[in-house]
């Protein structure tokens, strides 16, 4: 091959490369990426749980609802703090929708407890929405309504405005697939395998079982 062959062959490579790049930013660029505030008890759970959808793209653990700038964890479970252990879902809107995913939600809680969820107890553990405008608001109030008439009981979750939500810290994030080693009452134990433990002793998936039954979306 010759040098001019080769130096067209590359120019023609590179410029398939670049179009490439362009198509993809552009496609990244149009999708519609929005975020949903949820609090569901423990909120390792509820990360579990939702990054299970197909077009939630991440969901980070933090803190919402409460009045302390930059809380830790161990303030907000100690009390007083007004924070609730909750989640930011964001997901790509052209694949699932706030009302869809506000559906799920409330048949992977126990909507019916006001004092905590399972064997969590205390206002950190409390369930709610956070909404941060009219259309959310319109579809969580219709998600919420559907609920409670499928399960016959008064629901207490409560819609509420959204605030500033503070990132929880680092080993919290994704703390259901971790594996760092861990010391817990049955000895040390991947993050994975003592969250397996946590979930399955602190009744979570049985109740929501007894509760929502086949309608439960993130119960085998």
């Amino acid at each position: 091959m010759t040098r001019p062959s080769r130096n067209l062959k590359t120019a023609v490579l590179m410029i398939a490369i670049m179009l490439g790049w362009i198509v993809h930013a552009g496609s990244a660029q149009a999708r519609d990426l929005q975020v949903l505030t949820v609090a569901g008890g423990c909120f390792w759970c509820v990360e579990a749980d939702f990054e299970k959808v197909a077009g939630v793209e991440e969901v980070v653990s933090g803190y919402t609802g409460g009045t302390v700038a930059n809380p830790t964890y161990k303030q907000v479970t100690r009390g007083g703090t007004g924070h609730y252990e909750a989640v930011e879902i964001r997901y790509d809107a052209d694949r699932v929708s706030a009302r869809q995913l506000y559906d799920l939600f409330f048949r992977s809680i126990d909507p019916t407890d006001a004092g905590g969820q399972f064997c969590d107890r205390g206002e950190s553990y409390r369930t709610a929405i956070f909404v941060s405008d009219p259309a959310e608001r319109a579809a969580a109030v219709a998600a919420k309504a559907a609920a409670e008439s499928e399960l016959g009981q008064p629901i207490v979750t409560p819609i509420l405005d959204a605030g500033p939500f503070y990132e929880a810290e680092d080993y919290h994030q994704n703390y259901y697939r971790g594996q760092d080693r861990v010391i817990t009452r049955r000895g040390i134990k991947t993050m994975e395998e003592a969250y397996k433990f946590y979930r399955d002793a602190c009744g979570r998936d049985a109740r929501i079982r007894q509760l929502w039954g086949n309608d439960a979306p993130f119960v085998n």
